[in-house]
């Protein structure tokens, strides 16, 4: 699952030949190609459901209402995870070009057995 600020085609085009790509739009994302990215997606991973949009202040439902497990989010570029009322929350950073002092990284979930595991990893 891809947040957001892609920044080039090419990036999905490369991440498509290791495994299935679930892209939304970001604010950076504005070029052509990028009009085909849509701002929200649902995924079903095994037994999860998940909402992806780029930036979660932009979230306009509620999630453990909807029946969704996690939201995935990205635009600060800064990973964080937290749960509200049974949903995970998940930022998993940035894994392109730094940015902002901050570190490059992205996110390994875990859903095949409760409780989930997250591992941010830093990439070096």
């Amino acid at each position: 699952m891809h947040a957001g600020d892609v920044g080039k085609a090419e990036v999905l085009a490369k991440l498509k030949e290791l495994a299935p790509v679930f892209a939304v739009r970001g604010n950076v994302d504005t070029e052509g190609w990028a009009r085909e990215l849509p701002e929200t997606a649902v995924v079903d991973a095994g037994p999860a459901c998940f909402y992806v949009l780029h930036d979660v202040r932009q979230l306009d439902l509620v999630p453990e209402a909807s029946g969704f497990h996690a939201v995935i989010s990205g635009h600060t570029h800064q990973a964080e995870q937290s749960e509200r009322n049974g949903v995970l929350y998940l930022n998993p950073g940035s894994a392109g070009p730094k940015r902002f002092h901050l570190p490059v990284t992205l996110a390994i979930l875990e859903v095949e057995a409760k409780p989930w595991q997250v591992q941010i990893v830093e990439l070096v």
